[in-house]
């Protein structure tokens, strides 16, 4: 006997429920039913009060959830809920965030911080005997020139000179770390921004080099494919770079660190639901940015009978615009990965059109000093 054969129902809706739930247990088998994890990114008081929810963790289990916390601090708080989670049998991945001053996120220019606050974390797991199943390292420019930029989009144009810098070390150092939380036995996951695929088609380390994003070898890379970012076309955008990736964060459903401007409405329902549908075509594995913000909208309820089963396809205008952006930018990465090529043909475009001018001026005066008798003077 089933629990759904205990339950109040007319006959009708229990058999109704329990071919439902069968339809969905069969699709879990067959590998229809992915694999779901939210992010966190709340801090240490706004996290305990989330999870005071008693119907929280329950939805999480019955979706087969794992949480993904971001470390906006090391504090008991934090240590509390991940305990919390994991007594409950809910898994628990560790998602590593420097302080602001340090530039928040992962990036070749804040190498020696993260190395610090690697040692930082596991000397507070150990504290506080946490349990992980992954550790993921945030891939990102620092957040002052993010919020820079949002404010004032030309101070993308102080960037411009580290198309210069060599970033070997850097990557050397980032690399060496993902070899540290190895040894002390976690998988490692990169949560990294698509365009890295396109660097990679274009064979160049420009666009690295500019953001500080870093390629690295890891266990398993999640590319971040916020459509709320990206209206109207995001869905063309994420269903042309899903496929490149191993897993998919969709969203944003609401939430998140403050980057400067007002963040874009948070997905509705629809809108989520499409992106997750979009997702699956390519991947199971499939991540939520944030955990908080679905809980808000009350979307996890929803999440439990979901039908993933709807056949979803990005409009081609919307992919047609997304393959043309990933072709501009090769183009681009391309000339830019030869700086110095790029430096002259940049001043040649400005010195050559001068030169021409001023030549026809020079021939223009000539035509004046040559010697030819002005008509109006020899009437």
């Amino acid at each position: 006997m089933s629990a759904l054969d205990l339950l109040p129902w007319p006959n009708a809706d229990r058999r109704k429920a329990k071919r439902d739930s069968d339809r969905r247990t069969q699709a879990r088998d067959e590998g229809g039913w992915p694999t779901l994890s939210f992010f966190c990114e709340l801090r240490g008081p706004e996290l305990v009060r989330l999870f005071q929810d008693e119907t929280l963790i329950p939805l999480l289990k019955k979706l087969g959830a794992t949480v993904t916390i971001g470390l906006v601090d090391l504090s008991r708080e934090r240590a509390q809920v991940a305990r919390q989670l994991s007594a409950a049998g809910v898994p628990v991945a560790a998602w590593l965030l420097l302080p602001e001053e340090s530039g928040y996120w992962f990036n070749a220019h804040n190498a020696t911080d993260a190395w610090e606050r690697y040692g930082d974390f596991i000397a507070w797991t150990r504290a506080h005997r946490l349990r992980w199943s992954r550790v993921g390292i945030d891939i990102e420019p620092n957040i002052d020139e993010v919020r820079m930029v949002r404010q004032r989009p030309l101070a993308v144009l102080r960037a411009i000179p580290r198309i210069f810098r060599c970033i070997r070390r850097n990557r050397e150092m980032y690399q060496g770390l993902v070899a540290r939380i190895h040894a002390d036995g976690y998988p490692v996951d990169a949560y990294v921004f698509p365009f890295i695929h396109t660097e990679r088609e274009a064979g160049t380390e420009v666009l690295q080099r500019i953001t500080g994003m870093i390629d690295l070898h890891v266990d398993r890379e999640i590319a971040m494919l916020y459509t709320s970012f990206v209206r109207p076309y995001g869905e063309g955008f994420l269903d042309f770079y899903a496929r490149h990736f191993p897993a998919v964060a969709v969203g944003v459903t609401g939430g998140g660190v403050e980057e400067g401007l007002d963040p874009p409405p948070p997905l509705t329902w629809d809108e989520f639901t499409r992106d997750l549908r979009l997702t699956r075509r390519h991947t199971r594995d499939i991540h939520v940015f944030s955990l908080e913000g679905c809980v808000e909208q009350g979307y996890l309820e929803r999440l439990v009978d979901f039908d993933w089963g709807v056949p979803t396809h990005a409009p081609p205008d919307a992919l047609e615009r997304a393959a043309a952006l990933t072709r501009q930018m090769k183009f681009a990465l391309r000339a830019l990965d030869r700086p110095h090529v790029a430096s002259l043909a940049a001043t040649a475009a400005v010195v050559v059109p001068i030169g021409l001018l001023g030549l026809a001026v020079r021939m223009l005066r000539r035509g004046d000093d040559d010697g030819t008798p002005d008509p109006q003077q020899s009437s």
